[in-house]
């Protein structure tokens, strides 16, 4: 990259910047289009890369000389790294760009003149066109208000998009060949007048032509915003921040416009395509962060309360449409004839049809439950069996209906059948797993984490088997790499572990406990949650299993299935469902503790515990736990073991802190919060809570 003084030598029209993140022949291709298009134009064109581990850095090196390379050593977001790029720009106008775009030959050119001639308009987008030609809805937007927001949530926009009032999102009744002034454009492709970053519409045309020169320079120095928009907003991750952008040029009084007078191809969504659920949160997340940073006075005040339940229920959807799988269905269709045939049979023991809201409610209800409590439990991940998943999951669903039963009398009469349901579905779905004909092996893409010599190890060990079960693509070093091993070749870093999974296209990761400790190789599969990958461990040796496992024998070698060989890993939605029932307890219980811290001779009992429940909104609020760490302890778990400040640590449940219990808890810390994680659940929480209270006597 150049240096900053060379950068600021001279003014140029347009600063084209460029964020990537492991689409590196995507960028190559957005790369020459930018070249092709830019003419005649004076122009720089930044790279910003997040962290990209297949070669994207090394191919602009060597194709782009006079890119400007700017590597980032983490992946920083879509708006930082954009930022950065900003902060070094010459130009009078700033294009930002997706890599997986390819621009027309004249489109640069077209939307610089564009706001040439128009000096109001802060910012420009174009037509963008899917793979396909088609036209695709996000070249323009309008802001999510609340009619907006419900309209797009509950699906009445796709519906009826070329509606005023239930299309208004995308702007479907707007002509698509029409100039038009809009509330906000897509991120993909947008370019910014630069002096709108720093200077109101109306301080900045209050100027001669002279002092807008001289006011162009100043700004390549400094992008700090006085009256302007200012650059992006860091706070947003990726997504939502055009919006942002977009409201804040709007706010500064500069107008956004859309022409259709040039376009571009967008290839959605391949740099974040394989990320799966963490970019379903991010992008709802985006759309409550923007309401709450520029809505929250405007409307009333039950409205953002509105917009976060259907952000969170059109999440929950989206999440379920991108992990459900054929084995779902398969299940679902099968507790829902075997409770419908078991019906059918009571029916014919009692001479009477059952009523018809039994088929339609209580049958298909039962299967929800039994398989998304198993989806939850990751029963449907990897290629185990994962039988417990099946009990546990058709437990709940008999639990949950039978005491619904009690409470609901018009469905009271089902209360046998789904008693009768319970080791019915649970031998059909066991006996489905068992009995499934094994499908032809192909060799899984996987990755070894530790050394050379651990990925050499599982090679030789599965050599006798045909076809073997491992297509090792690499391996990632504990710390330092090692030289390769008989072609396979050291991939990366662990810190860009996830990112290397996804580049590569990895369906097992096998840690090498030889090379990581537990605690390691536990922290590391919780950075891989919510990939489509599975995880074992390479045994030091036969003998050495943690735990009950089960164990896949190969040469010499011993894998096993990592949660059970670590413990069980609690699952998010079990996390919360206790913590939220404990903090409505809690809430409960608080204004008797705080009587009794007054009444009673046991004040400061009382006291201490009231310190402690008045905390139920951190918990319901998902800032605090019932049962976590204590900030007062010398130790802080990592962030991947998914531990909250508690209102009783687990450390509590250890005892008085005596001077020398108080040396022993601060020397063995670590090693009481990995033994919970390893096997915490709500009876354990439960425990610790009695015990903690106990020991407040």
């Amino acid at each position: 990259m150049r240096p900053a003084s060379l950068l600021l030598a001279a003014r140029v029209d347009v600063s084209v910047i460029i964020v990537n993140f492991n689409v590196c022949a995507f960028l190559e291709q957005a790369l020459r289009s930018v070249q092709k298009s830019l003419g005649a134009l004076s122009a720089e064109i930044f790279v910003v890369d997040n962290c990209s581990v297949d070669g994207s850095c090394e191919m602009v090196r060597r194709e782009f000389p006079d890119v400007h390379l700017i590597a980032n050593k983490d992946n920083l977001g879509f708006a930082k790294a954009n930022n950065q790029a900003i902060a070094l720009a010459r130009g009078r106008h700033v294009l930002i760009l997706n890599p997986d775009t390819i621009v027309g030959e004249s489109t640069i050119g077209t939307m610089v003149s564009f706001l040439d001639s128009h000096p109001t308009a802060g910012a420009v987008g174009c037509q963008i066109l899917n793979p396909d030609g088609s036209f695709a809805p996000e070249s323009r937007r309008a802001f999510p208000t609340p009619t907006v927001a419900f309209f797009r949530m509950t699906g009445l926009s796709r519906l009826f998009p070329g509606s005023r009032i239930f299309g208004r999102y995308n702007l479907g009744h707007l002509p698509q060949d029409q100039v038009t002034e809009v509330d906000a454009l897509s991120g993909s492709c947008m370019m910014v007048r630069r002096a709108a970053i720093s200077f109101s519409a109306s301080a900045y045309s209050a100027l001669g032509e002279s002092d807008k020169q001289a006011a162009q320079d100043a700004l390549i120095a400094n992008v700090a915003s006085q009256d302007g928009a200012g650059v992006f907003d860091e706070g947003f991750f990726m997504y939502g921040e055009d919006l942002d952008w977009c409201y804040r040029l709007q706010q500064a009084g500069w107008q956004i416009f859309y022409t259709p007078d040039t376009s571009i191809i967008h290839y959605k969504g391949e740099s974040t395509k394989k990320n799966q659920l963490r970019y379903v949160r991010l992008f709802y997340g985006a759309m409550i962060r923007f309401a709450e940073k520029h809505l929250r006075s405007r409307y009333f005040p039950g409205f953002l309360w509105l917009l976060r339940a259907a952000v969170v229920g059109r999440g929950c959807l989206s999440a379920l449409k991108r992990t459900a799988k054929r084995r779902t269905v398969h299940d679902f269709a099968l507790v829902f004839l075997v409770m419908t045939i078991l019906g059918l049979v009571r029916s014919m023991q009692l001479g009477v049809q059952l009523p018809s809201l039994f088929y339609w409610l209580i049958v298909p209800s039962f299967a929800l439950i039994a398989t998304g409590t198993i989806g939850v439990l990751g029963g449907y991940q990897g290629r185990g069996r994962r039988l417990g998943t099946v009990i546990a999951g058709v437990s709940l669903a008999v639990l949950l209906l039978s005491a619904a039963s009690f409470f609901v009398k018009s469905i009271a009469f089902s209360r046998a059948v789904v008693l009768a349901s319970l080791p019915a579905s649970i031998l059909a779905l066991a006996g489905r797993r068992l009995l499934h004909a094994p499908v032809a092996v192909i060799p899984r893409r996987t990755l070894v984490v530790g050394k050379a010599a651990d990925a050499q190890r599982l090679q030789q060990a599965q050599g006798i088997l045909e076809p073997p079960p491992f297509a090792i693509v690499g391996y990632v070093p504990a710390d330092t790499p090692d030289k390769e091993t008989e072609g396979i070749r050291c991939l990366g870093s662990l810190t860009s572990l996830r990112a290397l999974v996804q580049a590569h296209e990895v369906q097992t990761v096998v840690f090498a406990s030889a090379s990581l400790q537990n605690q390691t190789i536990f922290t590391l599969t919780r950075r891989l949650g919510g990939l489509p990958v599975e995880t074992r461990i390479l045994a030091q040796s036969q003998s050495h299993i943690i735990g009950k496992a089960s164990v896949d024998l190969l040469a010499g070698a011993a894998l096993l299935e990592t949660q059970e060989a670590l413990g069980y890993m609690r699952s998010a939605v079990s996390y919360r469902l206790f913590n939220g029932t404990m903090a409505l307890l809690v809430a409960a219980l608080h204004p008797a503790v705080v009587l009794a811290s007054r009444v009673t001779k046991a004040k400061p009992f009382w006291q201490a515990l009231a310190a402690r429940t008045r905390r139920w909104p951190e918990i319901l609020s998902g800032h605090a736990s019932i049962v976590g760490y204590s900030e007062e302890d010398n130790f802080i778990p990592p962030k991947e073991w998914a531990l909250r400040p508690g209102i009783f640590a687990v450390t509590d449940s250890l005892g008085p802190r005596n001077a020398n219990l108080q040396r022993d808890i601060e020397r063995d810390s670590e090693q009481v919060y990995w033994s919970y994680v390893r096997r915490q659940s709500a009876l354990m929480d439960w425990r610790i809570v009695l015990r903690a209270v106990r020991m407040m006597r």
